[in-house]
């Protein structure tokens, strides 16, 4: 039996786009569980705050400690590269999210030059709803231990 709710990570930069969007979705979806909004910068967290995350930090140090703490871990693809996102993702902060235990769940992205042999490219909103599908059978993992 788990001695602490489950907690989701979402990570994101720049303007917080993705996170954003991520964030939604997982409320909306899964109204109970625990968001904590991490992000590169401070416009990035205030847009997924905004979007409904229960909690949120932002910078190095809170991507590299967040990532230790997280059952799971969303965002777009490029937060696990260094100098993803334009260069917001530091080395370190794609280190502790790469080596993180959390189950990751990476959204696509057609801006982060990472290709991702899947098929076709898809409206952002069908990764999110694969995202969201993937999180519940997390969740459903997790909640079962």
């Amino acid at each position: 039996m788990r001695c602490r709710e489950t907690l989701i990570v979402i990570i994101d930069g720049q303007g917080g786009g993705v996170g954003r969007a991520l964030t939604e979705a997982v409320r909306k979806t899964y109204p109970g569980v625990h968001v904590r909004a991490v992000g590169t910068n401070a416009l990035a967290t205030a847009a997924m705050l905004k979007a409904g995350a229960v909690e949120g930090a932002t910078g190095e140090n809170a991507v590299v400690f967040n990532a230790r703490q997280a059952d799971v871990l969303l965002g777009p693809v490029g937060i696990l590269a260094a100098n993803g996102l334009l260069g917001e993702v530091t080395p370190h902060m794609a280190e502790a999210i790469g080596s993180s235990d959390a189950v990751k769940i990476l959204v696509p992205s057609q801006r982060c030059s990472i290709r991702l042999a899947v098929g076709p490219v898809q409206p952002m909103q069908v990764y999110l709803e694969d995202a969201m599908r993937l999180l519940g059978e997390e969740l459903q993992r997790l909640n079962g231990r």
